[in-house]
């Protein structure tokens, strides 16, 4: 099933939710860790409601890039967020070499128990969508539900179709980026050649400027956080997890995908430096996938529309209620 958002019902979306959106006081999260191996997973836990597992995305990245922005669906869920390990501040005594999509699914499945959830619902941003992905098609009666927020591809193929249209997106930014991922300072890990290689990357990635600035802001005092170990760890373990991924010739989620009976909700933003197919695909994989078009909005929509969003997700759960499935 492939729903569109209109014009009508986003814009009778806003009038209902939009001051909720914009005058929104978020509550006070409840930061923990849970030991896991040598080192800890930082964990941080908001709101009420129906409990949600947020998957980051990278898989370089922390949970910090989605603050304060997707912490404003708190007053309707309880979002658990954790820095995967390596990254963030689950980075600690880490050998990125010991990181990988067994290590993932275990860390994942651990936060699943520590907060004693049966079944809890995953939201997975980007690359966070693959750790979704593998995470129920090895425990689907562990997953009550699947928002696959922007998907990164889920197949070698579409890790193809995204190269081209991406490099088509970042037109003459391509070479300049080149030049930064070649340069001593960006190998070392320095915090301000990385972020500015993210400044081209994502230069593509979101449709308004105050957006796209906004979300650099906050990637950028990231990698200043981090400082330069961090981000060197972070970096050897995405490039641990691709080699076991979506570097691996063959690597294809999506026959397997077929399999699951999770109710699944599949947001795509029209602006997005992926393109469309590779959110169709998943949608089209999974049975009674909902596959939902957010206008007006790129690769980071819980940011970017975050009234459309809001509505997407709340058609979906009250769908997935009525249809029987657990609260």
């Amino acid at each position: 099933m492939r729903t569109r958002l209109t014009v009508a019902s986003v814009a009778a979306a806003l009038v209902a939710v939009g001051p909720a959106v914009r005058a929104f006081q978020a509550p006070v999260p409840h930061e923990g860790r849970i030991p896991v191996g040598k080192t800890s997973l930082y964990t941080r836990d908001i709101g009420q409601g129906l409990p949600v597992i947020v998957l980051h995305g990278g898989p370089d990245f922390d949970h910090g890039y989605f603050l304060p922005d997707l912490d404003r669906l708190a007053d309707s869920f309880r979002l658990i967020y954790y820095d995967q390990r390596g990254r963030g501040r689950s980075a600690d005594q880490v050998v990125p070499q010991e990181v990988t999509i067994a290590s993932e699914m275990e860390d994942l499945d651990i936060v699943r128990q520590h907060f004693g959830l049966a079944s809890p619902a995953l939201l997975g941003h980007s690359w966070g969508v693959v750790l979704a992905l593998e995470f129920a098609l090895r425990h689907p009666e562990r997953v009550s539900r699947m928002i696959l927020m922007n998907p990164a591809p889920a197949s070698t193929s579409d890790v193809a179709m995204f190269r081209k249209f991406y490099a088509q997106k970042l037109g003459t930014d391509m070479g300049r980026q080149k030049e930064i991922l070649a340069s001593a300072a960006y190998q070392e890990g320095d915090p301000e050649a990385v972020a500015a290689r993210y400044r081209l990357h994502f230069k593509p990635a979101l449709k308004r400027p105050e957006d796209y600035e906004k979300l650099m802001a906050t990637m950028k005092a990231a990698f200043v956080r981090q400082g330069k170990e961090g981000i060197v760890k972070a970096r050897a373990v995405e490039d641990r997890l691709m080699r076991e991924t979506l570097q691996v010739d063959g690597y294809d989620l999506l026959p397997r995908l077929q399999t699951l009976s999770i109710p699944t909700l599949v947001i795509w933003g029209d602006h997005d430096f992926f393109p469309r197919e590779i959110a169709a695909h998943i949608a089209r994989a999974i049975p009674n996938a909902q596959l939902v078009t957010v206008n007006g909005c790129g690769h980071f929509a819980y940011m970017e529309c975050p009234g459309e969003v809001r509505t997407a997700l709340h058609d979906f759960f009250q769908g997935t209620r009525a249809a029987g499935q657990p609260h």
